[in-house]
Formats: C-alpha cells, structure tokens, sequence
C-alpha cells in the first residue's frame, strides 16, 4: 500500500464505509479492477480481493478505474462513462467500435450507453470516433516530415479513399498541409439589424459569419481568418445569406445549413450544447459546462464560445456570465444585447 497507512486500520474504515477518510485513502478490487472511496456504498468485497492506496494516481497507474457509484475523482457519473468511452474509441480508430462492445465497459445496453452518449457529447459515439480520427490526421498533417499517405493510414483510417468520403477537413489534404493554400472561399454581404453581415463558404459548407460595420473590416476579418485561400465574392450564396438573414428577425423552421467548421472534439461539444439551447433563452457558462459534464471547465467553455466562427448559427450569444452580465461576445455587448433582444420578442418565437 502506498503511504504509511496501516492496511488493517485502512480495512476498518472501509468495512465502516467511514467518509473521514476519503480523500486521503482509497481501496480498489482486484476481482473487477475498479477503485472506490471508503465510504461507496457499494458491496464489500471479500479482504483477499482488496488492495490500499493513498491517492488516485496510485491506483491508475496499476491499472484500476474509478468506481461509477462513489466516483472518486470528483467527477459526475456519467461524464466517467463517457471519458471511459471516449478513451476506448481514440484507441481503436483503426476500426469502427460496436455499441455492444461499448455497453460492456459501461455495465448498460447498447441503447443507454448510445443515449447517455449522446446526451453528454451531444454527438454519437460514431460521430465522435470520426471527429477523432478527423483530428489525429490534422495532427500527422501537421508534421511535415511524415508522407501524406503515411498520415492517413496513422490516423486510423483504412485507405485514401475512405479518408475522403468521411474526414472533415474541408479541403484535400495536401491544401490542408499548406494552410488551404489554392482553397476557394465565397462570401457575401447584406445589411442585418446587427449592421453589416457577411457569410463565407466552401464547397462543403458554410465556414463563416462575420458581424461589423462596414464591408472594408468584415473582408479584413475572412482574410485574416482564412489567409492562405483564394476569397472572392460568390452570388450564388445569396440564398444562404437570406437564410441567416432571416435567422435574426424570424423562428426558422429548421436551420439546417451545411457547415465546414475545423474545430477540436471540445470545441465541438460546446458548439453542438449551443445549439441546443432554446431561442429566447440563456444559459450561463457554468451551466453550460455542467450540462456537458465537466462542472469545473467554465472558463474553457467560455474560450470555446468565443473562437465560433459561424456568429448567429451557433448562439454563443446566448450564454451569459453567472451574474446575469452580457459578457464577453466576440461581436460587441451591444450586439449581443440586440440579438437576445430580437429572440425573446413573441413575435420572432
């Protein structure tokens, strides 16, 4: 046992279930492979099958995870699950991953663990193994010794062909690997109650909606954003323009415009959590952050919030600071007052 805890006084507090101790001892099963605090409700096992450690990092590091009742790492139930879930997809994205075979690791069905999934992530667990492989090509793309063909085999994907029909980097990727160098970008420009907005887009879908004055700084701002592509105005967008136009003044039926966002798997759950927040309403980021199962990644929430590079689509408008404060919109306070303004009137709901 680590640390100078005797193991028959640390067997007596777990057979008393005795909280005092928690924090300072923790006691794992052999037989399941799974770490508990002392006061976990749970069965107790039979002392031959128990092992004592001082602290966590002990007890990972000899191969135990943390039990689902008691969580002894502080952390909510289900956010365990999924991490445990998560860490199983990002190591086999060589293959897809049954949803049996994801149940087991959890101890539910195959439908709980795909709800609770999706309920956590706000993605599936197939979504989210394809984000992961998505992401680990941008990594080995991103390293110039390394071949192009090398680095779609390394991020797990089967062959060429199966990386173009499903990885989301919104350009080939040797244009990838130069930035999106020769990658072509359309934009269009119209008048909102926010004053000037402009929309840019790629033949996968929309990448971006910038809000500001005059034309002059919205193109500054696609230029900076996009430096290495070829931007030139495209009036075919104009149905896409009218769409988000629309979007400020009227409730959509359904907004269901194609996206081309490169985002990490974080960033993409916030994003995918603003969109589920109803129009009309707020949430604050510590909601926010509980709501995805991580109480304690407010401020990385608010990070997430502000690199949206689609305003409008993706709310980030609508989640405010804990005092009810407008804070922090990447557009200006005074649009974001305007935009949840426009929501909340009965006649835009």
């Amino acid at each position: 046992m680590a640390g100078t805890l005797d193991p028959d006084q640390a067997w007596q507090l777990v057979s008393a279930r005795d909280a005092r101790a928690d924090g300072r001892l923790f006691y794992a099963v052999r037989t399941t492979g799974i770490v508990c605090r002392p006061s976990c409700p749970s069965r107790r096992p039979a002392r031959a099958n128990v092992e004592f450690f001082s602290d966590l990092v002990s007890a990972f590091a000899a191969g135990y995870r943390p039990c689902y009742r008691c969580t002894p790492a502080g952390v909510h139930t289900d956010a365990q699950r999924v991490e445990t879930l998560c860490a199983h997809l990002r190591r086999h994205l060589d293959r897809p991953v049954p949803l049996a075979e994801l149940a087991a690791l959890v101890g539910l069905s195959p439908l709980a663990t795909q709800r609770l999934f999706r309920r956590v992530l706000g993605l599936s667990p197939a979504q989210f193994q394809a984000q992961s492989r998505t992401a680990a090509l941008r990594h080995q793309l991103n390293n110039p010794v390394s071949r192009i063909t090398d680095a779609i085999y390394d991020a797990g994907y089967s062959g060429p062909s199966r990386m173009y029909e499903n990885a989301a980097l919104g350009m080939r990727p040797a244009d990838y690997r130069r930035r999106g160098q020769g990658q072509q970008i359309g934009y269009a420009i119209g008048d909102s109650p926010l004053g000037r907005l402009l929309i840019a887009a790629t033949s996968r879908g929309l990448c971006a909606v910038i809000l500001g004055t005059t034309d002059d700084e919205l193109l500054v701002r696609l230029h900076t954003q996009s430096s290495a592509a070829e931007i030139a105005t495209q009036p075919d967008l104009a149905p896409m323009l009218a769409q988000v136009l629309t979007h400020l003044t009227e409730h959509p039926v359904a907004l269901d415009l194609p996206l081309d966002l490169r985002a990490t798997a974080f960033q993409m759950r916030v994003w995918t959590a603003l969109r589920r927040i109803p129009r009309g309403e707020t949430r604050t980021y510590a909601q926010l952050a509980r709501d995805l199962g991580q109480p304690t990644a407010a401020r990385a929430v608010a990070r997430a919030c502000a690199s949206n590079p689609v305003a409008v689509v993706i709310p980030c408008h609508r989640v405010i600071g804990s005092d009810g404060k407008l804070t922090g919109y990447r557009w200006g306070v005074e649009r974001k007052q305007k935009l949840l303004a426009l929501e909340s009137n009965p006649k835009n709901r």
